[in-house]
């Protein structure tokens, strides 16, 4: 823990602030109300200068100046956003000169970059307005403002109407279960065990869940672009049970054959059977994930995945032999004890396969993770080392013929890095797309399932979370039905409802 002083009143929401750019720099550090206990101290001032806001950062003999616009002309509120922003940027800067590390993503800390791109696309600007406000506002490389060029690009080529498709909406249906928690894992994912009817229980209310949810979309004539099967992992369940699941989707949903994309998380080779790989090709399934993570034995009992290396491989060639044509694989950034050697082993097995899509992930150490709270038991990547790696996957999917699609990135994530969907050309997934995005609302159906209701004609966002737990999920999900019901009705205009027969 590195304890950083800086003196004067600032808001909370300033400090949090302060605090996620100094994590940039060290593991984990703490702003300070005490000079006496702090290892740094960094002045932050302002002070005006021919009309214009000048921010000044200070570290013992580092000093560095940021001038933001003018003061005339904004209110209140933008002036604080202004404030903010300098003051982010001059401590980048301090911090930068004292550690001589140099961040490529500048002040950005939030997940979804190229939000910021489309926004700025949308308003008319061209590229290299975007450029240029992207460089100034926020201080990124022009490796990432490339990258998030990109992306943006391949978005629109496989969802030519994605500035219009709030008009629609997707589903996550969430299905808590799987074989073993990951030691890097905080989604609700529960070891899978038949005792006290848990996972009968809730199944029985997840059913009642979709035909709800269902009938209300039904009832307001909503197209959905796509589902997406999470979890957990839902290959966990019964290959019955998974039938009987998307029965009551197909009975349920409105016009399913419409349907965009549909794609079921089989992301635990341990899960995948013959009997589970035929019911889904019954429903017309075929983009599933098989997720080896990493070609090291060692590493996934390391990070608790029971399954071995050979069980992916083998997985991954029935799947393709029973007709699953879009499979997408993850490869994780910075697991325990691996460096550079092995993740070009996991790159040179992937490419015996050529899975349609590769997420290249970086290990992030999320707070309630079993990683996170025993750090010491967990040796990983170092900051050149995570850089290297991610490096490789870029050359890497360029060579086989894999373009970036979507990219995210997450609070303590190993080296300020980010995570990259890479897929075959026309083989992205649409999902993906519209979630990271926040294009359009995503109802969350199931355990632990978060929805997003997006007011189209404001943008506002609101957020609504199920039950981790299945045995609260079970009690609780007809009244979260019907708040979620209450949160659709103020988002979607109530004239496109469809009268009902008395």
């Amino acid at each position: 823990m590195k304890t950083i002083h800086i003196p004067g009143e600032f808001p909370q929401d300033w400090i949090r602030n302060f605090t996620h750019i100094a994590n940039l720099f060290f593991e984990e550090t703490k702003i300070s109300s005490s000079s006496e206990e702090a290892e740094l101290q960094i002045e932050l001032s302002f002070h005006e200068e021919d009309g214009q806001l000048v921010a000044e950062g200070k570290l013992e003999d580092l000093v560095a100046y940021f001038q933001e616009a003018a003061f005339e002309h904004v209110d209140d509120r933008e002036m604080r956003k202004q404030q903010k922003r300098a003051l982010a940027h001059v401590l980048l800067d301090v911090m930068e000169q004292k550690t001589g590390m140099h961040q490529s993503w500048g002040i950005l800390t939030g997940i979804r970059p190229t939000k910021l791109y489309h926004r700025a696309r949308m308003a008319g600007k061209t590229y290299e307005d975007i450029r240029k406000e992207l460089q100034t506002s926020y201080r990124l490389s022009e490796e990432k403002i490339s990258l998030m060029r990109t992306v943006a690009d391949r978005q629109l080529a496989t969802i030519p109407d994605l500035d219009s498709i709030g008009n629609e909406v997707s589903v996550y249906i969430g299905i808590p279960f799987c074989p073993t928690k990951c030691a890097y894992c905080t989604f609700p994912a529960f070891a899978i065990h038949r005792k006290n009817g848990r996972v009968d229980n809730f199944l029985d209310a997840l059913h009642v869940e979709i035909r709800e949810m269902g009938a209300w979309m039904k009832a307001h004539d909503i197209t959905i672009t796509s589902v997406y099967f999470g979890g957990g992992t839902p290959t966990s369940i019964e290959a019955d049970e998974m039938d009987a699941l998307y029965q009551t989707m197909w009975d349920s949903f409105p016009n399913p054959d419409k349907i965009r994309e549909i794609t079921v998380e089989a992301g635990r080779p341990d899960t995948i059977t013959p009997d589970k790989l035929n019911v889904l090709k019954k429903w017309g399934i075929d983009r599933i994930s098989v997720n080896p993570q990493s070609y090291t034995d060692e590493t996934l009992k390391a990070i608790g995945r029971h399954h071995t290396v050979q069980e992916t491989i083998d997985k991954f060639w029935l799947s393709r032999e029973m007709g699953m044509n879009n499979i997408n694989m993850d490869l994780i950034i910075g697991l325990p004890n691996e460096g550079l050697a092995e993740f070009e082993h996991s790159l040179a097995e992937t490419e015996k396969m050529q899975p349609e899509s590769l997420t290249v992930h970086t290990l992030s150490f999320k707070r309630a993770s079993e990683m996170t709270r025993n750090k010491k038991k967990y040796e990983v990547a170092d900051r050149p080392t995570a850089e290297a790696m991610m490096e490789r996957a870029e050359t890497w999917t360029e060579e086989n013929g894999y373009v970036p699609y979507y990219l995210y990135r997450q609070k303590n994530i190993l080296g300020n890095l980010e995570n990259v969907g890479y897929s075959k050309p026309g083989e992205e997934s649409i999902y993906n797309i519209v979630i990271m995005e926040e294009v359009q609302t995503i109802i969350g159906i199931g355990c632990g399932a978060s929805s997003k209701f997006i007011d189209q004609q404001t943008g506002k966002i609101t957020q609504y979370y199920n039950p981790k737990d299945p045995a609260a999920y079970v009690m609780t999900f007809e009244e979260a039905t019907a708040k979620k019901i209450e949160l659709l009705e103020e988002v979607y205009p109530t004239m496109n409802k469809i009268e009902q027969p008395i």
